[in-house]
């Protein structure tokens, strides 16, 4: 979740663009995807034990690509008027209940098949 201040200065600066009449919640919604998918594409052939040496080789085009989706995400909820916080507690709760401790811990293992 980004401060308030950190908000005002991306919403002034797609402002001072005039870029909101491009910020649908299609047009972001697929940007947020599309951004989502360049940080995976970093690690997109590296086998599992490539994975720390890449993390930090790449950490500032990692760094990019997340900013790029928080950002992209910090306008789609600003303008639909999500209350992010909000969304993720009860997100985090719903999941609390899908996933007792008993059942999930150490398992990768789908709510469903618990």
């Amino acid at each position: 979740m980004l401060s308030k201040d950190v908000l005002a200065a991306l919403l002034a600066f797609r402002s001072n663009r005039e870029w909101e009449k491009f910020h649908t919640a299609k047009n972001l919604a697929a940007s947020i995807s599309i951004e989502a998918s360049e940080l995976l594409e970093i690690f997109q052939w590296c086998s599992d034990a490539e994975i720390n040496a890449v993390s930090h080789s790449r950490r500032a085009d990692i760094e990019r690509e997340v900013a790029d989706v928080v950002i992209l995400l910090s306008y789609f909820c600003n303008d639909l008027q999500i209350d992010l916080e909000r969304c993720v507690r009860e997100k985090l709760a719903e999941n609390d209940r899908k996933y007792p401790v008993d059942k999930a811990k150490g398992r990768a293992t789908k709510y469903d098949q618990l």
